[in-house]
């Protein structure tokens, strides 16, 4: 059963086109990381399975579709992690990870001892408990970016967007909250779509990659059968080494040699 199925994606936006006949199909219970230079269409791609930018084509995340469903329903079943969120004045951060409850508050309604358990266990397990009763306002871009991660479990969803999840954090909290969002997909079979600017952490979490240039798709497999040198050169114009390992591909940048250029003249 497909959690995300998308066929013939299309997006327009400012007279451009940013996707161009995407199809994707993501089960239930899988994590797709989705890969590709700036301006590849990895944020438009998200955007477009939430419904919050227009589209043409096909699309079912979580069994709806986006352009027709109320927005209540989609976001009991599909929660977004932007990569540049918009939050409140005024809130602390438990407040507003307590947000991620509201499709679930029946209209008229508050909260209930459920509602209040699920975000405990979200603050819990994003080791957020010294931060919970401080101002948003006053977070790190790295504290930031956790606080909306769990405002988005906090909904508690099928589908999981994630818009380059660990673009602001130290190494230990990339690797706590990657371990975290697959333990997620092991235990509660959530379905993830991860844009993912790390080629080495999208090839170690993600059991298949989609990589996008140009708002196509020009690669879909394992990360092994996707990120090969060759490949990472025409499409990200870079040189890498990727040397194999067990929990999936090391991309590594290899740097231009004293005195080379990329002509082979003299420099």
């Amino acid at each position: 059963m497909s959690a995300v199925e998308c066929s013939g994606l299309r997006v327009d936006r400012g007279g451009f086109t940013v996707l161009d006949g995407v199809d994707l199909a993501v089960g239930q219970g899988e994590w797709v990381a989705v890969v590709g230079p700036n301006g590849a269409g990895k944020t438009t791609l998200l955007h477009a399975l939430a419904g919050v930018v227009p589209s043409a084509g096909a699309v079912s995340v979580a069994g709806l579709d986006p352009a027709r469903a109320p927005r209540r329903a989609m976001s009991r079943a599909v929660a977004l992690m932007p990569q540049r969120p918009v939050v409140p004045d005024g809130v602390s951060v438990a407040e507003l990870i307590g947000l991620g409850r509201t499709p679930h508050v029946p209209r008229f309604g508050t909260e209930t001892a459920r509602d209040r358990e699920v975000v405990d266990r979200v603050i819990d397990r994003l080791d957020l408990g010294a931060l919970a009763r401080r101002p948003v306002t006053a977070l790190s871009g790295g504290e930031l970016q956790r606080v909306v991660l769990a405002r988005a479990l906090a909904q508690q969803p099928r589908v999981l967007l994630l818009d380059e999840p660990t673009s602001a954090l130290d190494i230990g909290h990339q690797q706590q909250v990657l371990d975290l969002v697959r333990g997620l997909v092991t235990a509660d079979g959530i379905s993830v779509v991860a844009a993912m600017h790390d080629l080495t952490l999208a090839g170690q979490y993600g059991r298949r990659i989609v990589m996008l240039d140009g708002g196509r798709v020009v690669a879909d497999g394992t990360p092994a059968e996707v990120l090969r040198a060759d490949r990472i050169a025409a499409v990200y114009g870079a040189r890498v080494e990727v040397l194999e390992r067990p929990d999936g591909p090391v991309v590594l940048p290899v740097g231009m040699r004293a005195g080379a250029s990329d002509a082979g003249g003299e420099t």
